[in-house]
């Protein structure tokens, strides 16, 4: 976070004690805590299209794909079970971080029908999370 600032108020000439908030919307950048769910959304959206590495695809599976789930409303969405966690520390392995954005994403963002379209959704939605559109 500190390095992104540095470079904001490098690149838009501004003071020490400037804040860098309206800065960032201008440049069009998000912040560090939206660019890591932007790179977890996009590897998640790999996995879900099956472009994904198959050792990042078995950390994951999918609601429909729970055995005791098959019936049930929730097996038709597409998103994807978090594991039981005894720790917080848990919560930054991949194969809870990942599913848990990819599950808070609007359905028409997930639903995009390529790459390109997905980045550009996710871009936005995320931008308009961060600065409050």
């Amino acid at each position: 976070m500190k390095v992104q600032n540095a470079a904001v108020r490098l690149i838009c000439q501004l003071r020490p004690r400037d804040h860098v908030g309206s800065s960032l919307q201008q440049l069009q950048w998000l912040p560090i805590r939206s660019r890591v769910l932007y790179e977890q959304c996009i590897l998640m959206y790999k996995v879900s299209c099956g472009q994904a590495p198959k050792y990042i695809s078995d950390l994951v599976s999918t609601v429909a794909a729970t055995a005791t789930r098959p019936g049930l409303r929730s097996a038709k969405t597409r998103n994807y079970c978090l594991p039981r966690l005894r720790t917080k520390f848990g919560e930054r392995a991949f194969s809870y971080s990942g599913p848990a954005a990819w599950n808070r994403l609007p359905h028409d963002v997930r639903a995009s029908p390529s790459l390109n379209v997905f980045k550009r959704k996710l871009k936005t939605h995320l931008f308009s999370e961060a600065f409050h559109y």
